[in-house]
């Protein structure tokens, strides 16, 4: 069976499988849809995205998000890069240890560099990367990293700490960094922001479906960028990513839920 829909707002009906899709990345804790959470999430629902899942930024958000979760709207726990140098680190790490069960990622964690950070707040933002993500690995959880401006530093110091199981959200990194990740068993979740970013379009060119993963980063990086983004829209990268690799959209749908069903234990049941 198909449905018409069109989620880019192009003016245009678009006929995708009505094949499940996995929202790996998402903010709807986002004051943004305090108005319309419960819409948002049946409009997703309605569209074949059977999961997603949130990627807090702090310690409340994190406590927020186990209390909010469902077997649709899965938890992750971390600090964001940006709350490096306000947040408790120790006290979220006790929270990630002692809710590593119900949890089902750490995240999101990593570097951002822009714009420009002196060296003393990058050794920071590696610092509380570096203590999460070797936690993460202890409790066998994936890491959801977020590295703007630092790719190439993001996966090369998941390679140091011996992280195996990671998905570099939204990338902007070059193509060859991507690779590198590719070879250590990383994944690449695509936001559908790649209907205007050239950058992700190479990328996705370069790298095979087995390493990518759908997200929407909602409320931000939509297909248009002047339009509050949601989690239906990962339907966007679908099409694009199929277009791109010559394939059906429904065979990047297939392969990008298998992928994320094999990374995050919580979608096997």
């Amino acid at each position: 069976m198909e449905f018409s829909h069109d989620p880019a707002g192009r003016g245009q009906v678009s006929l995708f499988p009505s094949s499940p899709v996995v929202d790996v990345h998402c903010h709807l804790l986002d004051q943004s849809f305090d108005d319309d959470r419960h819409d948002v999430i049946s409009r997703a629902k309605a569209e074949s995205v059977v999961a997603v899942i949130e990627g807090t930024q702090n310690l409340g958000e994190s406590r927020r998000m186990l209390a909010e979760r469902t077997e649709f709207w899965h938890a992750s726990a971390g600090i964001h890069p940006s709350f490096a140098h306000t947040e408790d680190v120790a006290s979220m790490l006790e929270f990630i240890e002692a809710n590593a069960h119900d949890i089902v990622a750490v995240g999101e964690i990593g570097l951002d560099y822009y714009p420009e950070k002196t060296e003393q707040e990058k050794e920071r933002m590696r610092d509380v990367f570096r203590s999460q993500a070797e936690l993460a690995r202890e409790l066998d959880l994936p890491v959801v990293v977020h590295s703007r401006s630092a790719g190439k530093e993001a996966i090369s110091l998941l390679l140091k700490w011996g992280v195996k199981k990671a998905v570099l959200h939204a990338f902007d990194g070059k193509s060859s960094s991507a690779l590198e990740g590719v070879r250590a068993g990383y994944s690449f979740s695509i936001p559908p922001s790649i209907s205007r970013s050239q950058q992700k379009r190479k990328m996705v060119s370069a790298l095979p479906l087995g390493a990518m993963l759908l997200e929407s980063d909602s409320p931000v990086l939509g297909p248009t960028g002047k339009e509050r983004n949601e989690p239906k829209n990962v339907w966007v990268s679908a099409e694009i990513i199929a277009e791109l690799k010559r394939v059906p959209v429904k065979e990047v749908a297939e392969i990008t839920t298998a992928n994320a069903t094999k990374l995050f234990r919580a979608l096997q049941h």
